[in-house]
């Protein structure tokens, strides 16, 4: 084969996780590398290898169709082929025996749906084979029970698991209804700082897990860890043909999960408790400043509160909520809401009665409304495939709001509002204290950042 030129996606990531993996490596030895592992015809230059750093996050952020190609080659029918991939993933889950005619009868019938007309293309053994190789699906075949795991499984691999002390959070995925909704401002989600994906009925599928669980399983490999990833068995966690090397995936047994699963021991209501402490923060603000809708947030609001949420809870709370479970430790163990989350519990009710609320709801009723009580575990329909397929190229939410902004501040009026904050303190009061130590941190950024860009301004403005 003739040495290639040029670097897929794939390989420009596996630059980047290969530079994560030796933080002190030099690019020009990280180029050597890279010709070397990818069998290229030259050296990439060091301009290139320091383009591909600076766009690690946007590489990660690929789906595996993204990184397939060199230059992100369309797939011609985007719609189709995710409506059928989720489709097989979802006969994975029911352990379907799927034979090649029947993938192929199955993409006539969502061509007919999808009203692809001339454009249908002719399902062929070449393209079911280009299907198969894009989304990693292996020779079709009927699925046994490898997919799940019984408890005695579990039980066996525990002692193989060095680390429980839940040290390591995963950045949330957050899944909307569009690609680029109002609130972005035009903006990717990747580009926000979020990992996002978007789907008109904002649920995961199995295409989306997949690219998930690749993600998790190549950062393992960066940090060399093996991890054991438990699950329940939601129709979308589907892991048959991925090739994991760092991550052990064990799905629960129906009916067992909330009994279990780490998640339900009390993860889940200690990211509720977090979240809500911001709404309901925010809603008190809103409501000293007279305005209507005191609960009126954009989706963009809604998931800056939800990553700080999540990045709120502590390794303690979570290492808690495994020995809950009683999966790693078989005393008993007191159910019991720790310091932490009864402080946050106590910060609620306290929000809620500053609220101008007649008849309050509890914090439970607050954290756990009747409509989230319903978990989706049912199978996907046809019909909600296609429509999850439809939305790919949604850029907007056509009812979504957004929040009003208030007009950007200058260096000046940050720090002029910084020192009326700092000056309000009373540094007797422990808490005070605190508050002065962030506000100080927070001035000493700010500064830093002006300085800079000072620095930077007369450099550029230099006369030569």
């Amino acid at each position: 084969m003739k040495p290639s030129s040029s670097l897929s996606n794939d390989q420009k990531l596996k630059i980047c996780h290969h530079k994560a993996a030796n933080p002190s490596i030099k690019q020009s030895t990280l180029a050597n590398w890279a010709m070397q592992e990818f069998k290229l015809s030259k050296v990439p230059t060091q301009g290139t290898i320091s383009n591909i750093l600076a766009k690690r996050q946007q590489y990660e952020s690929m789906d595996s169709t993204e990184l397939t190609s060199k230059r992100q080659r369309a797939v011609k029918h985007p719609e189709l082929d995710n409506v059928l991939a989720n489709w097989v993933l979802q006969c994975q889950t029911r352990r379907v025996a799927l034979s090649g005619n029947l993938i192929k009868e199955k993409a006539r019938q969502f061509a007919r749906q999808l009203e692809l007309g001339e454009r249908t293309p002719e399902f062929s053994n070449g393209w079911l084979a280009k299907f198969n190789i894009l989304h990693g699906f292996k020779a079709q075949k009927s699925y046994g029970e490898s997919g799940s795991a019984d408890l005695d499984a579990i039980d066996r691999n525990m002692p193989t698991i060095k680390e429980k002390h839940g040290s390591h959070k995963m950045e949330p995925l957050i899944i909307g209804h569009a690609q680029r909704p109002r609130a972005f401002n035009r903006k990717s989600g990747v580009q926000l700082g979020f990992y996002y994906r978007s789907n008109a009925k904002a649920w995961m599928t199995g295409l989306i897990f997949r690219e998930w669980l690749q993600k998790m399983d190549q950062q393992m490999q960066d940090a060399n860890r093996k991890v054991l990833l438990l699950l329940d068995n939601a129709p979308s966690h589907v892991v048959s043909d991925l090739p994991l090397t760092n991550v052990q995936v064990f799905l629960f047994p129906a009916n067992t999960t909330s009994k279990i699963q780490p998640m339900d021991a009390g993860i889940i209501a200690a990211f509720k408790r977090q979240y809500r402490r911001f709404q309901l923060q925010d809603a008190i603000d809103r409501d000293e400043q007279q305005k209507a809708d005191i609960y009126k947030v954009d989706q963009l609001i809604a998931m800056k509160w939800a990553k700080a949420a999540w990045n709120d809870i502590s390794s303690k709370t979570i290492a808690n909520c495994f020995k809950h479970t009683g999966l790693f430790e078989r005393e008993t163990q007191k159910n019991e809401v720790g310091s932490e989350e009864q402080d946050i519990e106590n910060e609620l009710k306290d929000a809620i009665n500053q609220l101008p609320i007649s008849r309050p709801m509890s914090v439970h009723e607050l954290i756990n409304p009747e409509e989230e009580q319903q978990v989706a575990h049912e199978e996907i329909s046809d019909e909600d495939l296609i429509k999850l397929s439809s939305s790919q190229d949604q850029e907007e939410e056509e009812d979504g709001e957004v929040m009003d902004e208030n007009p950007p501040m200058s260096t000046k009026e940050k720090l002029n509002v910084l020192h009326s904050c700092i000056s309000f303190l009373d540094l007797s009061n422990p808490n005070h204290v605190i508050a002065h130590k962030v506000l100080r941190n927070i001035q000493f950024e700010i500064r830093t950042i002006e300085k800079k860009q000072t620095t930077l301004d007369r450099y550029f403005c230099k006369e030569y």
